[in-house]
């Protein structure tokens, strides 16, 4: 196998099928050798693992994960990389290359087909374009999940696992941490990829809980009103969450003071068990 950290392989491989690295699919490829097999092990996969990944590029992870897993499904949206990831990644036996948008397939059907008798994980350099959505799903989905590493960008990476209750903090902090135990492990320079993009990155690894930390009334009406509450943070959180789920200023207002917190108070403070408060005394005259 050929080196596919080396840029000049990366080049080409890449006009040999006919192709350059795409803006809009966020197609940045890894050229720094370091970086896989510190997320393939961060990952941990064993032989008992199969490891789902999202945007395998020229198969240079995918390689590393196969070294340890028992299984590894690489879901590719581009056509055109597909025949250069089978050339790249054709020594292994263990890898299921699977065109398709990761955003549209059933994901639990496919772990349910690809890892049967498996423990599964999530491992992947995502493009930065569906970075919240990938996650999100993943998460949402509720599946049966050991661990979700993923490379994603620096300051994407930095609010994904700020602390909820921080400045930093925002409404996908406040999902993560509902249905995860979030890490970052590592930073990774502009420099690493071909070709470079304007920003760092860093990879980080998600722990799913077996529940939630918090009990609320209703997930999909807490997860509105936290996305109402921090969409416009110069706000008080009663004025945030009244605007933005159309609720009475003075409903929302009472809700805070029953919640026991100050009438000025700032999404941006609570707690993730704060912010479950306030929702169920919301929610509570409405069960």
């Amino acid at each position: 196998m050929r080196d596919l950290t080396d840029a000049a392989v990366v080049r080409e491989l890449l006009r040999r099928h006919g192709m350059n690295p795409t803006k809009s699919l966020g197609q940045n490829f890894l050229i720094d050798g370091t970086v896989c097999p510190r997320m393939a092990e961060a990952c941990g996969a064993d032989r008992n693992t199969g490891v789902l990944e999202i945007g395998p590029g020229v198969g240079v992870l995918t390689a590393e994960l196969a070294k340890r897993a028992g299984k590894v499904a690489a879901v590719e949206l581009d056509k055109r990389l597909v025949p250069a990831l089978k050339e790249t990644l054709a020594g292994f036996e263990n890898i299921e290359i699977i065109q398709g948008d990761a955003l549209k397939l059933d994901l639990a059907a496919l772990i349910g087909e690809h890892f049967p008798g498996m423990r599964a994980a999530v491992c992947a350099n995502l493009p930065y374009y569906i970075t919240s959505p990938v996650i999100m799903l993943l998460l949402e989905s509720r599946l049966p999940l050991d661990s979700i590493t993923v490379m994603v960008q620096r300051e994407a990476a930095e609010r994904l696992c700020a602390r909820v209750g921080s400045r930093a903090a925002g409404a996908v902090t406040v999902a993560v941490y509902y249905y995860a135990i979030p890490e970052l492990l590592f930073e990774v320079p502009r420099d690493s990829f071909l070709p470079a993009p304007n920003v760092d990155s860093a990879v980080i690894r998600l722990t799913p809980r077996p529940a939630p930390p918090v009990a609320v009334a209703d997930e999909a009406g807490f997860f509105r009103m936290v996305k109402a509450a921090f969409g416009q943070r110069r706000k008080t959180a009663a004025n945030a969450v009244s605007a933005g789920m159309g609720l009475n200023k003075d409903f929302v207002a009472a809700a805070v003071a029953r919640a026991s917190f100050e009438p000025a108070v700032r999404a941006e403070s609570f707690t993730l068990e704060e912010l479950a408060n306030l929702y169920n005394e919301i929610a509570a005259p409405r069960l």
